[in-house]
């Protein structure tokens, strides 16, 4: 059994989905959406930028009121120096400690009066805080920040056990750094020299700094959390409105092609107006062209059988018939019945062969334009020199050169006129007229054919194109025609986007009145004038 879905070739203009398109739809757009808020979540690396953009105003900040507390010990009396210190550490919570020239450490804020931060241990703490470092150090290595070292108290208290009061005396600038207190918050020194060679140092535990990040990322973390939420709802939704319906239309098809059910129902999806709708009435209405196409070639299988089945009967009586006559009179009579049934079979199986070729091959024929005015005139030209059978007269009002132009193949709408025209003049009286009129209007170009037969009843004008439905003339000799020519007509003008019909003829006179409408190859201006 062959597959459900076989394509032997991809569509070149699919887009290059080689990968992708072995994916199934929902996870495509479940990894689409997801995608999306994943550079969202790109903000934890704005909330980097925004700790280091805080510490660093911090450190600046630190250094900077630093050097204003110098600035102010070095003008005030020596006795004023420690109430200095600790008003400045009441201010702003640090610990601020000072140094004398040989680094002894002379005074600390700590011992004059009550600490203003203390360090915390993990060990001291919830599972909260754990939970929160927890996400520090990841947050930290998803956005490769960088890890400033540990903040450890010196054994011995000396200005030389700090690198940034090295550094501020060696430079003459304050200078400032942060490092890790035990609990991942951040530890703000800052370090100036004093003129006399003494030097201040001031710490901090700016807690408040890692809250205020901390806080910033559950914020973020929210929204993302309800973004990724609604974003999967939204494409579960979106898959469910788009996945299932082509399940469905993709299940039906697969049924219409194994062909395991007569009447095979195509959901059209009538409440959907997008594209999804679009293609499921495409689908249905395609469905049921290919039942009606079905159809067709079966009752035209079975027409043919039935058709071929009288000539061939005919054949086989004349044949077994003359093994037992002696007689030249009558084996002479068998024996054109014979001839005739032959001739007649030839002309069957030629127009079957030909109505059963015309669709496939006007699909891959080039159309080219086609001036109808010129074509008919060289036709009725060729008939008259031919001799028209019976006196019938041929009248046909030529229009203005381009201007009757379509798109077409010109033989087989050779064909079709030719048809017409003979059918036109097959019925006409003896010495009758047929006339024929090309004229265009509302970019169509269309041509009657009238004759002065009997006509064609209302109720049987739609028979007449049937395949092998054929009324004749009582002149005609039966078996003359295969009863094709008006239904090979009709599937040539359908092939080139137009109608053939069977109306009234306009001055209300007696005969048919043949119209056939093709859409105009080139549009010019659309007065018809007779040459």
């Amino acid at each position: 059994m062959a597959p459900d879905i076989d394509s032997p070739k991809n569509d070149p203009r699919d887009g290059g989905l080689r990968w992708s398109g072995r994916i199934s739809l929902t996870p495509r757009i479940l990894a689409v959406n997801v995608f999306a808020l994943a550079l969202l979540a790109g903000g934890f690396f704005y909330l980097d930028s925004y700790r280091t953009r805080i510490v660093d105003a911090r450190l600046e900040q630190s250094a900077r009121e630093l050097k204003l507390l110098a600035i102010g010990l070095e003008t005030a009396p020596a006795e004023q120096h420690n109430a200095l210190i600790a008003a400045y550490a009441r201010q702003t919570r640090d610990r601020v400690r000072r140094y004398g020239p040989d680094g002894r450490l002379i005074a600390d804020s700590f011992a004059m009066d009550a600490p203003r931060y203390r360090l915390r241990l993990p060990s001291e703490e919830g599972w909260r805080r754990h939970a929160a470092r927890f996400l520090d150090k990841a947050v930290d290595r998803v956005v490769f920040a960088d890890r400033p070292p540990n903040f450890e108290e010196p054994a011995v208290d000396r200005a030389d056990a700090w690198p940034e009061v090295l550094l501020a005396r060696k430079t003459g600038q304050p200078q400032a750094t942060n490092r890790y207190a035990p609990d991942r918050t951040f530890m703000i020194s800052a370090a100036t020299g004093m003129k006399d060679g003494g030097s201040l140092l001031a710490t901090e535990n700016a807690r408040d700094i890692t809250r205020t990040v901390r806080a910033e990322r559950l914020r973020l973390g929210i929204v993302i959390a309800a973004a990724v939420l609604a974003s999967i709802l939204l494409s579960l939704f979106l898959a469910r409105t788009i996945v299932q319906p082509l399940q469905r239309l993709a299940r039906a098809a697969v049924r219409v092609r194994l062909g395991r059910a007569r009447e095979v129902t195509v959901p059209r999806l009538p409440e959907r107006r997008d594209e999804i709708g679009m293609l499921a009435r495409a689908l249905s209405d395609m469905s049921h062209a290919l039942r009606q196409r079905i159809d067709a070639t079966d009752a035209f299988a079975a027409d043919v059988s039935h058709e071929l089945k009288n000539p061939i009967a005919s054949l086989r009586s004349a044949l077994d018939a003359m093994e037992r006559i002696d007689k030249p009179e009558l084996r002479d009579q068998l024996m054109a019945i014979a001839q005739d049934d032959v001739r007649r079979l030839d002309r069957l199986v030629t127009d079957i062969a030909e109505a059963s070729r015309i669709d496939a091959q006007l699909s891959r024929t080039r159309f080219e334009p086609i001036d109808l005015g010129l074509l008919i005139e060289r036709m009725v030209v060729a008939r008259e020199a031919r001799g028209v059978p019976r006196g019938v007269r041929l009248a046909f009002a030529r229009p203005r050169k381009d201007v009757a132009v379509v798109l077409g193949e010109e033989q087989r709408l050779l064909r079709v006129l030719d048809n017409l025209i003979d059918n036109a003049i097959s019925f006409s009286p003896d010495g009758g007229l047929v006339q024929i009129v090309a004229t265009v209007a509302d970019h169509e170009v269309l041509v009657s054919v009238e004759d002065e037969g009997p006509g064609v009843p209302e109720s049987q004008r739609e028979h007449v194109f049937r395949r092998f439905h054929s009324v004749r003339p009582e002149t005609e000799s039966f078996g003359k025609h295969s009863g094709l020519g008006l239904a090979i007509a009709r599937s040539i003008v359908e092939g080139h986007q137009g109608k053939i019909s069977i109306a009234d003829r306009e001055d209300n006179q007696r005969g048919a009145c043949f119209m056939l409408r093709l859409p105009m190859g080139v549009e010019r201006d659309p007065g018809i004038v007779s040459e």
